[in-house]
């Protein structure tokens, strides 16, 4: 391994690395400590160090939650705003959206958002490297089945110039890469959990599950003989029925109400160290382990040791009505799509057509190489004003609820908890696009009932580093693009998928720059409930400092790739570290909630309780619809809106939410 030390703390001061240099220059090779730019120099997409939830973009929300920040009245700006839509992420994007459609587009809407950059989970992270410019999602990775999504979805995307159709045509050639080079997806065995060190090809068959293994893998694992003959037992197309003398119905309850890793050990009976393999099944998508995912779940993601049971298919209408993919409840029809920056398209279209002077780009593909002029988001006059950085405090009715005809927003800078900073703005209705669980902290009238609904789900926490490389000739040498190692700090280790947008190309040879991602989650397994092991997930998340992080991805890294010839202290170029502490929005789960909740659209469920509208303010965000995906945040916007224009056009309409019963 090479002595070259590792990427220091002066490369990331004020969370902005040496990127910013020009694109020629080493990324460790940072200037001097008076030279280096501040935030404000470096467009949003490129700081590095800690991003997602950053410093700086919730130290004021944690002081209004502790209680050791009081709002006061603040500065009155004197501005009355048509709509205030307080979240900037695309349930806050399509917000104002659809606002400016239905109410008119000389209508005046600004967007508050607590981070300094828009999109929410939404980001776009940037690099430059030997002269090339590299992008990967920060956050939300795709659009996720999109021919289930709705109207109100598809009607952003059509109105904003997405072109799927297109897309996917431009991009035959980039998704077959990889696997023309050779590379496949791969497991990971360390010493530490098995009986021996192995990286091991899975070459899952054409049309088999995501989630399975090809024929070679179990003679090629490094496991006992009884494990050798669990796993491929496991593996196999037919099997024995585990739950024999069972009916269907009864199998799907008790298949609903036993973890997915009680299930592999209990009822199929295999070996401990085959039960480790699957430890993290479902932890990218509910942000916990097989320990918290039901066993039912399992079965309808495809994962093995179902095929002996007789269950049948899930029908492909099953829930086809919630927004989401619904992961474990239904099966997913249709194929995802993921731009180069995940979900950042999206939200880089919105603001392209809320704020047309912030760039000159405008279509799909412009999007891939369009840069953005932050100074001119929040600009007087604008139809839509976005200002970041900035945190609503306190929201409140300028009188009863259902009299008042505006709404104050009490805002303070993002980072800087100090009374003096905090002023008013006033607005005819708004549109809460954020975090449920911080609503009842800026809306203390909200009814009790609708606190509780509102506090209900803890969202799940997770990590997205993307580590910016000079080249990815080790993961040619080894025939991996997408690594699982669930017993490593990172669970998954991802060369960047083969995609293209405009004059954003995909690195086509191994000797070029690439970006990889790693993915964290923070499953605590032994804790009662999947909420609880959020919550503890997301302490040790915010207790996990930049240079843990990167001393972890490097060992990891090199550790993995390194028999493939990578060095770390050669081949890492940068890091950046999605911390989102409050990740996926929470969904429902039949071990901890109601299996009404979790398989129908009960108006009991708290998101329904939670989400419905107080006078002049609406809630539109993907924790209103329990599901982390992209067209419940849109859908979400569009009812939120509509809720709004309803109770103006028919005051008469009751503003308050239904009963709670959990």
């Amino acid at each position: 391994m090479s002595d070259r030390p590792a990427i220091t703390r002066r490369d990331f001061i004020n969370g902005v690395a040496a990127a910013t240099m020009s694109a020629g220059a080493p990324f460790g090779t940072a200037p001097t400590l008076a030279a280096t730019p501040g935030p404000d120099s470096v467009p949003p997409p490129r700081r590095t160090g800690l991003r997602g939830s950053h410093p700086g973009a919730f130290e004021a929300a944690h002081a209004l939650r502790d209680g050791t920040l009081k709002p006061t009245t603040g500065h009155d700006s004197g501005a009355v705003h048509d709509l205030v839509v307080v979240g900037g992420g695309l349930s806050g994007l399509a917000a104002a959206h659809f606002f400016h459609r239905y109410a008119g587009a000389g209508k005046s809407v600004l967007i508050l958002d607590n981070h300094d950059d828009f999109g929410g989970h939404a980001k776009r992270n940037e690099f430059v490297v030997d002269g090339h410019l590299l992008a990967l999602n920060g956050g939300t990775l795709e659009i996720e089945s999109p021919a289930r999504y709705g109207q109100w979805a598809r009607r952003v995307l059509d109105d904003i110039g997405v072109d799927l159709t297109a897309y996917l045509r431009e991009n035959r050639r980039e998704a077959g890469l990889y696997d023309r080079l050779g590379m496949d997806r791969a497991f990971f065995f360390d010493k530490g959990a098995w009986a021996s060190e192995a990286l091991v090809p899975r070459r899952i068959p054409p049309g088999a599950s995501w989630y399975g293994f090809g024929p070679d893998f179990v003679a090629r694992a490094p496991l006992g003989e009884k494990a050798r003959a669990d796993l491929a037992r496991l593996l196999a197309p037919h099997q024995p029925d585990y739950l024999s003398g069972l009916g269907i119905a009864e199998k799907k309850k008790r298949l609903a109400a036993l973890p997915y890793d009680r299930y592999l050990a209990d009822c199929a009976g295999v070996d401990p160290s085959v039960v480790r393999i699957f430890a993290k099944a479902g932890a990218g998508v509910f942000c916990v382990g097989a320990d918290a995912m039901p066993a039912l779940f399992a079965w309808a993601m495809g994962y093995p040791g179902f095929s002996g049971l007789g269950l049948g298919e899930l029908p492909q209408g099953l829930l086809s009505d919630l927004p989401g993919g619904q992961h474990g409840r239904q099966a997913e029809s249709g194929s995802s799509v993921h731009f180069p920056d995940g979900n950042a398209t999206l939200a880089r279209l919105l603001v392209a057509a809320l704020v047309p002077t912030a760039t000159r780009a405008r279509s799909q593909d412009e999007m891939g190489t369009a840069q953005f002029d932050y100074a001119k988001l929040d600009m007087p006059g604008a139809p839509t004003r976005i200002r970041l950085s900035t945190l609503a405090l306190e929201i409140a009715h300028d009188g009863p609820p259902d009299q008042a005809e505006t709404v104050s927003i009490l805002c303070a800078p993002a980072g800087n908890p100090h009374p003096d900073a905090i002023t008013r703005v006033r607005a005819r209705q708004v549109v809460l696009a954020c975090w449920n669980m911080a609503i009842p902290y800026m809306v203390p009238t909200l009814p009790a009932p609708q606190k509780a609904a509102l506090s209900y789900g803890v969202k799940g926490p997770i990590v997205y580093a993307n580590v910016a490389i000079r080249n990815w000739h080790a993961f040619h040498r080894l025939g991996a693009a997408d690594i699982d190692c669930p017993s490593q700090y990172f669970e998954q280790v991802q060369l960047a998928e083969a995609a293209s947008l405009g004059g954003l190309r995909a690195p086509s040879d191994p000797a070029m720059p690439n970006v990889v991602r790693l993915i964290k989650t923070y499953g605590v397994p032994g804790l009662p409930t999947k909420r609880d092991q959020h919550r503890a997930g997301r302490a040790m998340l915010l207790a996990t400092s930049f240079q843990t992080f990167e001393a972890e991805i490097r060992a990891q890294m090199q550790r993995i790739l390194g028999p493939g010839g990578f060095d770390a202290g050669r081949d890492i170029a940068a890091i950046t570290v999605n911390r989102w502490p409050h990740g996926y929005a929470y969904t429902y789960n039949s071990l901890y909630d109601p299996p009404e909740w979790v398989f129908t659209e009960s108006a009991q469920r708290p998101c329904v309780i939670g989400r419905q509208p107080f006078g002049r303010i609406a809630i539109a965000n993907a924790d209103s619809a329990a599901s982390p995906h992209t067209d419940a945040a849109l859908e979400s916007a569009h009812r939120a809106v509509v809720e709004l224009l309803d109770r103006q056009a028919f005051p008469f309409i009751a503003p308050s939410p239904g009963p709670a019963t959990f």
